[in-house]
């Protein structure tokens, strides 16, 4: 529902708005016509050279000789996607960072050693690091991570197979830190008091590079048991691997999995098969990889909400379309314990594909899909749907009020604390369905989203920002992107039920500053601290102050950031997208439909 301090529009009645009104038209037409046969959206994410480094390390180990066409098409991509200083960044329009750079020498040592990428892949991490010695790499690694091992221990596991640590083998291992593989034999309610020492979700890289380490270098004293619990975790490995044989659908965290266990001896598990079906699957005609499969449910309940507007459907967008989008994301909710993170029933993952993992942000925006996509009150099966979902996040919240990604009270790590994007967006959720839902719902959603909106206040920055979790920019020193954080939580507050304003408006009142205060001279916005501006981040900051109270010191801030979306785009157009999406361990990658659907929620809101 929407605040009494939203207002339709900003610009004043002679504001010329034929530009905009143009935009707008181009851009909802453009991504109309993004959507697939199903009547959904698949979008599709940058390709990578860290997925695309992995993949060809994957499949050397794996089965050389059965897929060496795949290996040399990958191998060359990242030759030819190399950047001009030696490294590699996520995505080829990413700055070289250490992780993709190490990963790709990695590649090239083992299938183009000697290479003259290799050397200049070489040269990159000397100037970077400062020195090639063993202890100076790992150190590098860890200090990117800290306490997060999920991606840190596999790296150097790469480094420790193509040499990078030395040519001694005994040696280069002893650089990649013991996982707890044994630790998985424990009963899954467990995980949360163990503390594992990776996120929620990379379980498979707990028990594989475990496993190929202890194999490597046997520990006298645990040995023995790690071989003994080896059977039961192995039968849990295989159990827990999706029908696609992507975990996760990403084909990093797949392809470290075939790794290790390939070189832990056991080449011909079936998960290795199954990865290495996986891995076959998602190459490219150019010979890589992306990060993952896709986002498709993400992206279509993102289109959904944009092209409904806050005004309701539009002609563009037919009764016919709305009902065959509602009915697909429907489909989508899990309806099974996941095998992952142990998950209830009820809420839904970023894909429609196998190796998606039920999570909060994907769930708040599938609930505020369906409440855009009805056309009066839900119907039955909609409101069981809905129901679900809202108790899903409600048993999911935090005792600090805020809301994590996967699971409640691991904590440990970044993607089972609380974030404020998530729990802003939550709120948003709760609030659009609650005067729907069956009465004992509507009491906890109450009390949840008092609780979600103090804990909002406790993690505001005192310059007015929010940091978020799942987006971040390279460009800025401590990669926050505070633009993201900060427009879409003052999006969400934006649209709460008015009860909330005396709470809210404070907040809302400081997030608006921050935001006008980064505007750059070209009227757009990038994630703070005079980064460039991007599409992706003008778009969320002008749909945000669009939808405070007029306000006269601010309307020509507005205009000038529509005007940035209007160049940009080429009068809606074009949507080049900028790599400002973060997987998990500060991975970037862009998604071909971001910068097209926030245009048009932002252009709508003025």
């Amino acid at each position: 529902m929407r605040s009494a301090l939203y207002s339709p529009g900003v610009f004043s009645p002679t504001t010329d708005t034929s530009e905009i009104e143009l935009t707008l038209r181009n851009a909802r037409s453009a991504l109309l016509r993004e959507r697939c046969p199903a009547g959904h959206w698949e979008g599709e994410l940058s390709s990578s050279a860290l997925s695309t480094a992995t993949a060809v390390c994957a499949l050397h180990f794996a089965s050389l000789e059965a897929h060496s066409r795949l290996i040399d098409r990958g191998s060359l991509w990242l030759l030819a996607h190399q950047n001009a200083d030696g490294g590699w960044g996520d995505t080829v329009d990413s700055v070289s960072n250490i992780s993709a750079t190490l990963l790709g020498w990695a590649a090239l040592q083992l299938v183009r050693p000697g290479s003259q990428g290799a050397l200049r892949a070489r040269d990159w991490v000397e100037r970077e690091v400062g020195d090639l010695g063993a202890y100076f790499i790992a150190q590098a690694v860890e200090d990117r991570y800290g306490k997060d091992r999920t991606f840190a221990v596999p790296i150097l596991m790469m480094c420790a197979l193509s040499g990078i640590l030395g040519e001694e083998e005994t040696s280069a291992w002893r650089w990649v830190r013991q996982l707890p593989m044994e630790l998985a034999a424990f009963p899954r309610s467990l995980y949360a008091a163990l503390r594992l020492p990776v996120v929620s979700y990379a379980l498979p890289l707990l028990i594989a590079i475990g496993l190929a380490r202890h194999r490597k270098l046997r520990n006298p004293v645990l040995g023995p048991l790690r071989e003994w619990v080896w059977p039961r975790i192995s039968r849990l490995l295989e159990s827990i691997q999706p029908s696609s044989g992507g975990f996760l659908e990403a084909s990093p965290l797949t392809s470290f999995v075939a790794i290790a266990l390939a070189n832990a001896g056991e080449r011909n598990h079936p998960v290795v098969t199954r990865a290495v079906q996986f891995l076959e699957k998602g190459v490219r005609p150019d010979g890589s990889w992306a990060i993952e499969s896709n986002l498709a449910v993400w992206v279509s309940t993102l289109a959904a909400k944009a092209l409904q507007g806050r005004d309701g459907s539009k002609p563009d967008f037919r009764k016919a379309d709305r009902r065959r989008l509602r009915i697909w994301i429907e489909e989508q909710q899990s309806k099974s314990v996941h095998p992952f993170t142990l998950a209830k029933p009820g809420a839904w993952a970023w894909t429609h594909f196998s190796g998606g993992v039920p999570d909060a942000d994907d769930t708040q925006g599938a609930l505020l899909a369906l409440r855009a996509l009805q056309s009066g009150a839900a119907g039955p099966e909609t409101l069981e749907a809905v129901e679900k979902g809202c108790e899903w996040l409600l048993d999911l919240q935090n005792a600090d009020g805020g809301i994590p990604t996967f699971c409640r009270g691991w904590g440990a790590l970044p993607f089972d604390r609380s974030s404020p994007d998530l729990t802003a967006h939550v709120l948003r959720a709760w609030d659009d369905w609650k005067d729907e839902v069956r009465g004992p719902v509507r009491a906890r959603m109450d009390r949840s989203m008092e609780f979600a909106l103090r804990y909002l206040q406790e993690v505001q920055e005192p310059s007015g920002a929010w940091v978020p979790l799942w987006f971040g920019n390279q460009e800025v020193p401590d990669e926050a992107n505070r633009t993201y954080g900060t427009a879409m939580v003052l999006i969400s507050l934006n649209q709460v039920d008015p009860w909330a304003i005396g709470q809210a408006e404070s907040m809302r009142t400081a997030a608006a500053e921050w935001l006008l205060e980064q505007q750059n001279p070209d009227g757009g916005w990038g994630a703070g601290d005079g980064s460039s501006s991007s599409i992706e981040e003008t778009a969320l900051a002008v749909e945000a102050l669009a939808g405070l109270e007029p306000r006269p010191s601010f309307e020509r801030r507005l205009q000038r950031g529509a005007e940035y979306l209007i160049r940009a785009t080429k009068q809606g157009t074009e949507f080049p997208a900028r790599p400002i999406g973060s997987h998990f361990a500060k991975i970037y990658y862009s998604e071909r439909l971001y910068p097209m659907i926030w245009t048009v929620s932002a252009l709508q809101s003025i």
